[in-house]
């Protein structure tokens, strides 16, 4: 994948290039994380301000960083049920096979 991605924050436009083995859209993810940026900018008045700018993407990179540790809370959680479940269902059909 030779394209560029381009992000807009702050007025500023910012470029990169994914990596050519990339599993998902890079544009998703610039725009998602955009998404985080302008809820946390939302919550500040001054929004020209530098001092603000870094304190909205830490915000911003805290918000996205809780909500992808409470996934993987979720996927840890699910990966043990189905863990429990498989096991249940081993029993089952050993007990059958018997």
């Amino acid at each position: 994948m030779d394209e560029i991605v381009k992000i807009e924050l702050f007025g500023e436009e910012f470029r990169f290039k994914p990596e050519q083995d990339q599993k998902y859209d890079p544009v998703k993810i610039a725009t998602h994380v955009k998404e985080y940026i302008n809820e946390a900018e939302e919550l500040f008045q001054n929004k020209t301000s530098s001092k603000n700018k870094m304190a909205i993407l830490l915000l911003a990179a805290m918000n996205l960083s809780k909500d992808y540790h409470e996934l993987r809370m979720k996927y840890s959680d699910l990966e043990k049920d189905i863990e429990s479940r498989i096991s249940s269902l081993l029993e089952k059909i050993d007990k059958t096979m018997k």
